[in-house]
């Protein structure tokens, strides 16, 4: 047989084992097996939210943890000053309006060190703490939120994040120095067709007869900063092989490698200097060396590379919070109407207090949840999400009421404004690029299901096939002994806690009352949670708006936790600073209490059996003359979801080199 005859024979099985991944059926089921597969079930550190779920309200694990080295704080500090001062040199409108973050003001952070900020200093990073990274976040943010989201997709999710926690030692020298140099780098995970069900991923990773190599092919879509990156890590199927199961892998590609192309630079609504797009592998060769873990363990990289990677959204939210109290005060002192401050009306007064109060918990919030992964000795799994999940729909709540605030000048563009004479306060621009926050790694509804599934996780245990629909019967009556064995010594315990005694809390002040409430709250949350498994059973998984609410009222109680800690402990260091922020914490607390208070009373009266009967009308087209005389700009572009919507032929590659 000839070298050809070999090549040809190789190819064809590595055709036929792609195509065996791509044309496979994913079941409901398959998709829940490989996500339960990646969870972290062997975590045995203690977790403060995941008790909050639980009834087992324990502030201990949040108002004690250790005190920062003075050096490194003294060495960050210096960071974050000269970080400050290069930012104040760079034009956030210009990025606005090009859609294009320069390459100068790149070169002028990886100079600084950026591109390193939390890469050990052996590798020739700045080896700085998570909390001091999320600060950093929060001054490039408010130059231009693109520049925010480069750093994080770099760094908190790219090839610096896996490399360190998964990469062996030899991948480690390779990678870090370039990438704390200022090699950007990305992380790529979603498919055309592939969102947040990674068991339908479509990507292949072949490997060679010898071993030696994978062929990775297959496209992949919202590649942030893939189309400027050097180093990119990608996650694509192995098909079983030589004994192996393969599954999906995660591999560290140099995207100078044949074979890649940069097909689309994306544009959105916000956001507009992002470097997103989508990138095409055609039989990409990749060392073996470069695969990062086992075969199969690319999923449970990717969960653990963003369980501290979703902090720097909660960074750049709290980042926008302040920029956004900032922005309203100065205006609502200023601007009059029937003869005062518009701040001085009540209707506007509360949006103020809405602003100062949850910009005061956003910060409180990201800080306590990033100081807990530095600690590194708690689980921080449902903190990190918790964090991420709440924070990015209240700033998005905080930039839209300062545009109402702003009026017409808060829908009205910041160059706009400025040809007119007028100050050029980007506060439309700001709800725009604050929207995506609600979607990026993990939307709103994604978290829900998420931290769902970890905070009822003892339910599940505890009822066992009961929460299994298709179980035989004798099955759930064995389980029904057990579950009424571990229900019976615990229910009792979420009548009576700490929250009952009028001197808990007693060193907190005026604050103590909101402790109180959450741990009171928490113990209902927990009897909530335990009502609604005994009601549905297997079928609680399908009630995920039931869940989702259970999951906010537990963010709440996380909120106001965070914020009377935080108080707290400002309190100690800076008396007159102090009282203001038990004033923040107090109204922050009240407000947070209504809110919990409607989703409780919303977890049994709701009208989520309505919607869900119509739901399904409208899929069935029982509405269809209800979308009748209206025009649909997209009509005839394109189907929804295809490959062929990406282009049959490489388009120009739009890959731009910068070192």
């Amino acid at each position: 047989m000839s070298a050809t005859d070999i090549q040809d024979a190789q190819d064809a099985g590595r055709n036929g084992s792609a195509r065996k991944i791509k044309d496979r059926v994913v079941t409901e089921q398959d998709a829940r097996n490989a996500t339960e597969a990646a969870r972290d079930t062997g975590e045995s550190r203690p977790s403060f939210a995941k008790g909050i779920y639980l009834g087992n309200y324990n502030l201990d694990l949040i108002r004690s943890l250790p005190d920062a080295d003075p050096d490194e704080e003294a060495r960050a500090e210096l960071f974050l000053e000269a970080l400050t001062e290069y930012c104040r040199t760079l034009d956030g409108r210009l990025i606005e309006r090009t859609g294009v973050i320069p390459d100068e003001y790149l070169r002028g952070l990886a100079d600084l060190g950026v591109f390193g900020i939390k890469i050990p200093r052996r590798y020739g990073g700045l080896g700085l703490s998570l909390l001091h990274y999320g600060r950093a976040l929060m001054i490039l943010g408010t130059v231009h939120p693109s520049m925010g989201a480069l750093v994080s997709a770099h760094q908190s999710i790219g090839v610096p994040e896996p490399v360190k926690v998964f990469g062996n030692d030899a991948q480690k020298e390779e990678y870090l120095p370039r990438c704390a140099a200022g090699a950007v780098t990305a992380f790529l995970l979603t498919e055309p067709d592939v969102g947040s069900d990674p068991a339908r991923l479509r990507t292949t990773a072949i490997p060679s007869e010898d071993g030696s190599e994978y062929i990775i092919d297959g496209v992949k879509l919202w590649t942030t900063n893939g189309v400027i990156a050097e180093l990119v890590v990608v996650m694509a199927a192995v098909p079983p092989h030589g004994g192996n199961k393969g599954g999906i892998s995660a591999f560290v590609v140099e995207m100078s490698s044949p074979g890649i192309t940069v097909e689309n630079r994306n544009n959105f609504m916000g956001l507009r200097g992002i470097e997103n797009g989508v990138t095409r592998f055609t039989n990409v060769r990749v060392p073996a060396a470069n695969r990062l873990g086992r075969e199969g363990q690319g999923l449970k990289i990717a969960l653990t590379t963003l369980n501290t990677g979703r902090l720097s959204i909660p960074a750049m939210c709290a980042a926008a919070g302040k920029w956004s109290l900032k922005i309203a005060r100065g205006w609502a002192g200023a601007r009059e109407q029937w003869g005062r401050p518009i701040g001085r009306h009540e209707a506007v007064a509360k949006k103020l207090a809405y602003i100062a109060s949850t910009s005061f918990a956003l910060e409180a919030v990201f800080e306590l949840s990033a100081e807990l992964a530095d600690a590194g000795t708690k689980d921080i799994r449902i903190e990190a999400a918790l964090a991420k999940l709440w924070a990015s729909e209240m700033a998005y709540n905080i930039a839209d009421e300062l545009v109402q605030v702003r009026g017409g000048r808060g829908f009205e563009t910041a160059d706009s404004l400025a040809a007119r004479g007028e100050r050029a306060v980007p506060a439309e621009q700001q709800l725009r690029d604050l929207r995506i926050n609600r979607v990026f790694e993990g939307s709103t509804e994604i978290m829900h299901l998420f931290i769902a599934r970890e905070a009822v996780d003892a339910h599940l245990t505890a009822a066992g096939d009961l929460a299994v629909a298709d179980a035989p019967l004798s099955a759930k009556g064995r389980a029904a002994v057990k579950a009424s064995g571990f229900y019976g010594k615990w229910l009792p315990t979420l009548a009576v806690g700490k929250g009952s005694v009028p001197t808990s809390y007693a060193e907190f002040g005026i604050l103590g009352k909101h402790l109180r409430y959450a741990e009171r709250a928490s113990r209902r949350l927990a009897r909530s949670t335990f009502y609604g498994m005994a009601r549905w059973q297997a079928g609680l998984e399908q009630h995920q708006v039931f869940l989702g609410r259970i999951v906010d009222i537990g963010a709440e109680i996380f909120a106001i936790s965070a914020s009377c800690v935080r108080a707290l402990a400002i309190r100690r260091e800076d008396p007159a600073e102090g009282q203001g922020a038990f004033e923040l914490a107090d109204t922050f607390s009240a407000e947070s209490r209504v809110r919990i208070e409607s989703l409780f009373d919303e977890l049994w009266r709701n009208s989520d059996d309505a919607d869900r009967q119509l739901a399904k009308g409208v899929l069935a087209g029982r509405y269809t003359w209800l979308e009748k005389g209206v025009l649909d700009a997209s009509e005839g572009t394109g189907p929804w979801i295809s490959e062929t919507a990406l282009g049959s032929e490489p388009k120009e590659n739009l890959h731009r080199w910068y070192r």
